[in-house]
């Protein structure tokens, strides 16, 4: 599977500022360092108003600019090719139309010709993240002529592991990408940089806890460190 990604063009499609990095970022970064990989990090949400009763972007601007600086320097720590940042409303994607997030996933790939997509798990906890998902399943249906090959999902710690434990669509992966300690470190590197996301131990956003993760998937699967996906469809020519 890594051999196959060599040199590929990734999207990668999240809701929040955080998401690119929690359930992959070790891998992201190795893909890139090691692989080859250009990765391209849409997020779709703003992040933040969703802790205010109504939405009020100009009460929060002063963090939005905060958390808009800080997803650049994240998206350096882990080398990814170029970051497009929407305003949708944060854990408000219900409120939205699905077709116009399907809009802004069919410009993003017309533009960037992805042969692999990576996001969320559409069982999360987080109804950002399931709206994501379902429009990414919209805008990438396997008609001819499209561009993508393969849509991998992801787990999110602090909203996947929180779903209930009778959800119909549970996080169960069948595909796990080792990965170097230098790669945690790296995605942990690039949590920190998050003001308003990092946590300390034992949240599952922690440093700690994060590490701790990448040991327990890698015990999974008998190695050191590894992070965990979702086949969706992968389609070979």
């Amino acid at each position: 599977m890594l051999e196959s990604l060599k040199n590929k063009p990734i999207l990668l499609l999240v809701s929040h500022p955080d998401d690119e990095l929690l359930g992959l970022g070790a891998t992201m970064n190795k893909l890139i360092t090691e692989q080859g990989c250009k990765v391209r990090v849409i997020i779709l949400g703003e992040g933040i108003t969703s802790r205010s009763d109504q939405r009020d972007q100009e009460k929060w601007k002063r963090e939005l600019e905060i958390h808009r600086a800080n997803i650049h320097k994240a998206a350096k720590i882990i080398g990814f090719e170029s970051v497009g940042i929407y305003d949708f409303p944060d854990n408000r994607f219900d409120s939205v139309a699905l077709l116009d997030l399907v809009k802004v996933i069919e410009k993003e790939k017309a533009e960037f010709q992805p042969e692999i997509i990576f996001t969320h798990h559409g069982g999360d906890t987080n109804i950002d993240h399931r709206r994501t998902f379902d429009a990414v399943i919209t805008a990438s249906r396997p008609l001819v002529g499209e561009v993508v090959k393969t849509i991998i999902t992801f787990e999110t710690p602090s909203s996947t592991e929180w779903q209930a434990s009778n959800y119909p669509n549970p996080f169960l992966p069948n595909l796990f990408f080792e990965v170097g300690e230098k790669n945690v470190e790296a995605k942990i590197k690039a949590m920190e940089c998050y003001e308003f996301e990092k946590r300390k131990y034992p949240h599952p956003r922690s440093p700690e806890a994060l590490k701790i993760q990448a040991q327990r998937w890698g015990v999974v699967v008998g190695v050191n460190f590894a992070e965990a996906f979702m086949m969706i469809r992968s389609i070979v020519n």
